[in-house]
């Protein structure tokens, strides 16, 4: 499952047959509970992950090799901070963020 392995959560069991659960392995993060749906994603998304990495590269090829792709061609800065734009697979939006000291 692409959010798992993107996040380092492990699945923890379902709900049902379609909705994983997904706790970290500390468990001390929020748990996320992810809904399969049988529409396609239609608009903007109403829940945006950010999540944070040192190597906005290295990560961005990782998550790729995951099934993700790039929305953005271009990194996005403010400050110390940098991001790309992302989608997952199903094609849910999201960044990967590097923060600077």
């Amino acid at each position: 499952m692409f959010w798992s392995e993107a996040l380092g959560y492990r699945c923890h069991g379902t709900f049902g047959q379609c909705w994983p659960l997904l706790p970290d392995a500390s468990g001390n993060e929020p748990w996320l509970v992810l809904q399969q749906v049988s529409e396609p994603k239609s608009g903007k998304n109403r829940m945006h992950l950010d999540i944070r990495v040192a190597d906005l590269d290295d990560e961005a090829r990782r998550l790729e090799a995951l099934g993700a792709r790039r929305v953005s061609d271009k990194t996005f800065g403010t400050g110390n901070s940098a991001w790309f734009v992302m989608a997952d697979p199903e094609g849910n939006e999201f960044c990967i963020v590097r923060h600077g000291d």
